[in-house]
């Protein structure tokens, strides 16, 4: 079983860089208070830390 992290999108990405807005979209989140269950690979951990001020991981699995 792979290890998955819930993030859900918690701020607007509105006035916010092109990069940070395009990273929002490739997490798959792109709608306040939307929620996605991703695989926990570097990669996905970098998106998320790059724009960790919109987003908060819920919940960390496996």
């Amino acid at each position: 079983m792979a290890k998955t992290i819930v993030v859900k999108q918690t701020g607007s990405p509105i006035r916010r860089p092109k990069d940070q807005r395009d990273t929002l979209i490739g997490l798959g989140l792109n709608k306040m208070h939307k929620t996605r269950e991703l695989e926990d690979t570097p990669s996905v951990r970098g998106m998320v830390r790059k724009v960790s001020h919109m987003v908060e991981i819920i919940e960390e699995k496996g």
